[in-house]
């Protein structure tokens, strides 16, 4: 069978795409992969996430949980470096204009909020868990700006279109690292709770044996492996179980729980 591959989730510069791509094709030859696989450099989200060929690609644990299990299998999670992370548990880096000077979630009452998309954890979710005790009658913000990703978001926040956003950490890692104009005149307001990082996923449909083969191939990575993961931030992978990403549902259910049902 012909497979295909894509990890396009941080690619937030060529360098890092080049690297993701290296990543990959060091995981296949690792594993042993002899059939023809096609790298998706810009797959369609989430459509991607639904291919029965999909063999290696990632999403983010919110869609994993309320839509794609039994659709995509869990591989591993990736353990990175940057701020916010902890083992294979990440968090969003909530931001403000410097020159703004809110200091705390509760300054930000009224103003204009960035998300990437609805369906986003570290765009959405943990921004709507974070605000909801704040919430009254269901709102806070007086406005929400839908972005389309997180790079968007933070553009907003810099250029005064909207005056917080909640950005995942490795993302804003990667930004500072890469791109530091980006972040410049922003203010880190405070971190929102952690949850299971984005995982690498394969169809459900590929074959457990060869699912088994890739997992190995990440939990214990080679010299080129290795290599590559050191030039992108990431320690180790481990693999996680599906119950673990059920915090991701109870940071809904905390917010809907105090009538914050919908990012408002």
């Amino acid at each position: 069978m012909n497979w295909t591959v894509s990890l396009p989730m941080y690619n937030v510069s060529p360098r890092l795409q080049r690297e993701y791509d290296a990543l990959l094709a060091c995981v296949l030859a690792d594993a042993g992969v002899s059939e023809q696989v096609q790298l998706l450099q810009e797959p369609q989200l989430p459509a991607v996430w639904h291919r029965p060929d999909l063999l290696i690609g990632q999403t983010c644990g919110y869609p994993y949980v309320t839509a794609l299990r039994g659709v995509a299998s869990l591989l591993a999670t990736p353990c990175f470096d940057f701020a916010g992370c902890e083992g294979s548990d990440y968090s969003s880096v909530i931001v403000t204009r410097s020159i703004d000077g809110v200091n705390s979630l509760a300054e930000a009452r009224g103003l204009t909020a960035a998300a990437n998309s609805l369906d986003s954890n570290s765009g959405m979710n943990v921004l709507r868990h974070a605000v909801a005790p704040l919430a009254r009658d269901g709102r806070f913000f007086g406005k929400v700006k839908w972005t389309g990703a997180h790079v968007a978001s933070l553009r907003a926040v810099r250029e005064g279109e909207a005056d917080i956003a909640a950005i995942d950490c490795v993302t804003f890692g990667y930004l500072k690292q890469e791109s530091p104009d980006s972040v410049q005149g922003i203010n880190v307001l405070q971190y929102s709770v952690s949850s299971p990082g984005l995982p690498l996923v394969t169809a459900h449909s590929v074959p457990a044996a060869l699912q088994g083969r890739l997992r190995a191939a990440l939990l214990s990575p080679g010299a080129q492996l290795r290599a590559h993961m050191a030039a992108l931030h990431i320690k180790a992978f481990e693999h996680r179980p599906d119950a673990d990403y059920n915090r991701i549902q109870r940071l809904e259910a905390e917010a809907v729980a105090l009538g914050y049902a919908a990012l408002a």
